[in-house]
């Protein structure tokens, strides 16, 4: 197989890795209004995440600088003509991220739920807006002959764009509600596991409707094959999350995002920004790639960090693998 047909499923795996891992960090964050019944309880939820919500975040900087380095046409074109969105989603992240640092500096009730909104919209809005984004990668956008958009952010609000939020923003949020299942004990725990037997069924309709509606337009052996390993995998993980099995259900979405996420790059594949305009005008793998050379000093650099990076963080989630509930959390935050 050619280097940039490697380097395309190599962009793939890092962001998977990062919905995968961002996925629930933003169904943790979306949660908090209703499964906080206090200020202990919006604090457990918070831990659960407190110690690896950063270095789930690295992923997409390095799913991001991968792209610019291998499929630099590709990422020209998508960052500008998805400029206003991916901003959005930056600055939601930049205040997900300043808020988990400064709600704890503050004594009043005020200041703390102030943040506590800050973390919820934070998360919201990149879980939709990534699920409006990867949709309009997949089904294509206005391009013309110099590979330029020509639309502007209400062109990607379409209705299968809107479908493809809709449908990252329920799995992300089930993802997080089974995740704090997996994390905490006590009340919120079984908050957590009531939730996300709600959740579910909306995450199931919405999900099933955008992967069915996928296959139709942009049919592949691969994407049947995973769409159907996905739908069986989110029923699945909802049974594991009724029969308390925390960790099985857990385990089934992250199985879910893998093989939904998978099913779009293989919806997509071999273009990586189809162009509305004329097919012609289209980025593909061949044409919106780097130099050979490029790719193979990359290639190098991947073959050594990769392992390293995931080495490292399994060694962090054992670390933080514990459960918390509200007596880990002391009677006063300074």
């Amino acid at each position: 197989m050619a280097l940039n047909h490697i380097w395309f499923l190599i962009v793939g795996f890092l962001f998977i890795g990062y919905f995968v891992l961002d996925g629930f960090d933003f169904g943790v964050g979306m949660s908090l209004p209703f499964l906080g019944k206090d200020d202990t309880d919006r604090r457990v939820l918070i831990n659960t995440i407190g110690p690896v919500w950063d270095l789930n975040e690295t992923w997409v900087l390095v799913a991001g600088a991968s792209l610019f380095a291998s499929f630099p046409e590709w990422y020209a074109s998508l960052f500008s003509g998805f400029y206003l969105a991916l901003l959005l989603i930056l600055v939601a992240l930049i205040l997900r991220g300043v808020a988990f640092e400064y709600r704890g500096k503050g004594e009043t009730t005020k200041w703390k739920r102030t943040f506590d909104w800050m973390i919820v919209v934070g998360s919201a809005l990149p879980a939709l807006l990534w699920g409006v984004a990867f949709a309009n990668i997949v089904n294509g956008v206005p391009l013309n002959a110099q590979h330029i958009y020509t639309g502007n952010l209400f062109t990607l609000l379409n209705p299968y764009g809107l479908l493809g939020g809709l449908t990252t923003l329920t799995v992300f949020w089930l993802h997080g509600l089974i995740f704090i299942s997996l994390k905490t004990d006590g009340e919120i725990k079984d908050r957590a596991r009531a939730l996300a037997k709600k959740v579910g069924y909306a995450a199931t309709v919405i999900a099933a409707s955008f992967l069915v509606w996928t296959l139709v337009v942009h049919f592949s052996v691969i994407g049947f094959v995973l769409t159907g390993i996905a739908a069986l995998a989110l029923i699945a993980a909802q049974a594991a999350n009724w029969i308390k099995r925390e960790g099985l259900a857990f385990t089934l979405m992250v199985l879910t995002i893998i093989t939904a996420v998978g099913a779009l790059f293989a919806a997509l594949y071999p273009n990586v920004l189809p162009s509305t305009t004329d097919p012609a005008f289209s980025l593909t793998i061949e044409n919106a790639s780097s130099s050979q050379y490029t790719l193979t000093v990359m290639s190098w650099v991947a073959a050594i960090m990769i392992p390293f990076v995931l080495a490292y963080q399994t060694w962090t989630y054992w670390v933080f693998r514990k459960r918390i509930s509200r007596k880990n959390i002391p009677a006063t935050a300074h």
